[in-house]
């Protein structure tokens, strides 16, 4: 049973605050959380972030970055990341998380390219395989809730 989801990049200004702001947006009746495993804690959303995701009526301007922890892993029911390299850092990290760590493109077989310091079409180009992965994974998850 699915409640609680956990999206997670590096910096947790990027990527991860843009699906956690999607998933939020269309799972409202669960709990979705995003950190980051090298993030910039405490740190807004990147602007970029902020004004894409704007574009589609979604506000991530309050975000603030965290670092990912043993007991937001522990309390996740599913953990979505970008990349495979992510994926097996959560598992080496916290080994009680295999088997609940997936890419967000895992379905269609693709990562998300991280956008940091990059201009905005790499945002753009994010949050377009963002939203390819919510929609894949959204029936799935509340197929599970």
């Amino acid at each position: 049973m699915i409640k609680t989801v956990l999206v997670v990049c590096i910096g947790n200004i990027c990527r991860s605050p843009m699906a956690e702001g999607l998933l939020g947006h269309v799972l409202p009746e669960m709990k979705i959380v995003s950190a980051g495993l090298g993030a910039l804690v405490g740190q807004p959303a990147d602007p970029h972030a902020v004004a894409v995701m704007k574009n589609l009526g979604l506000d991530i301007s309050g975000h603030r970055a965290k670092q990912l922890s043993g007991g937001l892993a522990k309390q996740a029911d599913l953990i979505l990341v970008m990349d495979n390299a992510q994926r097996q850092e959560i598992q080496h990290l916290h080994p009680a998380t295999t088997g609940r760590v997936f890419r967000l493109g895992e379905l269609d077989k693709f990562d998300v390219p991280d956008p940091y310091r990059e201009a905005r079409p790499a945002f753009e180009n994010a949050l377009e395989l963002i939203q390819r992965g919510v929609e894949v994974w959204v029936p799935r998850i509340r197929a599970l809730s």
